[in-house]
């Protein structure tokens, strides 16, 4: 195996966990004020989300669209494959002596329908999203500008993951109306923030392969 279906492999890891840890732990909220300018109110499974676009954005620019969609997919596979094997363990009765009785597993990893499907929905339609723009701006500009495309294809799929989980979970009742506006505001906010940040880490990642991995064509089909 050479160096490029290593680093595919690993990229592969960090997605795929990133994704599953995020759904895992979403029923944790907590409150944070950076630099004391402005508070989010906004669940801990949102820490780890952003990375999957990262991601994506990695893979897309250096192993192109077709590896990108193939990696959204098995993220897709294994989330419900982890959904599987924790649904039933929760309905299995725990022993007397567990450390961890039913109702405390329940409490932690009861995996709520309705939440779940929305989280599904909303992750398949942004990251599918994430990776067209990045390509339609990859093509418009020949390879160029790889700080447009990053950011770009990230905040606008960001928005959409963020509106569509909120709306399927306020129609499904999980959410009331009331918290809508604010919920979106704080989780888009975060997640535009998160993607300027990750502008210099995608530039420092693809300096280091410089060399090792050649970058996918700017002229494949989106």
């Amino acid at each position: 195996m050479n160096f490029k279906d290593r680093f595919y492999l690993i990229l592969t890891g960090i997605f795929i966990a990133s994704l599953v840890t995020s759904n895992l732990i979403f029923q944790k909220f907590f409150s944070w004020t950076p630099f004391g300018l402005y508070t989010f109110e906004i669940s801990v499974g949102i820490l780890p989300y952003p990375i999957t676009f990262l991601v994506t954005d990695l893979v897309s620019e250096l192993y192109g669209k077709k590896k990108a969609d193939q990696l959204v997919i098995s993220g897709l596979i294994s989330s419900v494959f982890v959904i599987g094997i924790i649904m039933i363990a929760d309905s299995v009765t725990n022993t007397v002596w567990s450390p961890v009785n039913d109702k405390m597993f329940h409490t932690v990893f009861g995996l709520f329908g309705p939440a779940i499907f929305a989280s599904m929905i909303a992750y398949l339609t942004a990251q599918f999203i994430d990776i067209r723009i990045f390509h339609f701006w990859k093509k418009l500009t020949k390879g160029k500008h790889l700080w447009l495309r990053n950011n770009g294809s990230t905040i606008i799929s960001q928005l959409v993951d963020t509106t569509t989980v909120l709306l399927l979970l306020c129609f499904t009742g999980v959410i009331d109306w009331s918290r809508f506006w604010s919920l979106l505001g704080n989780g888009f906010l975060f997640k535009v923030i998160v993607a300027l940040f990750d502008t210099p880490i995608i530039y420092g990642v693809i300096y280091a392969l410089k060399g090792k991995i050649e970058i996918a064509p700017y002229t494949e089909e989106i």
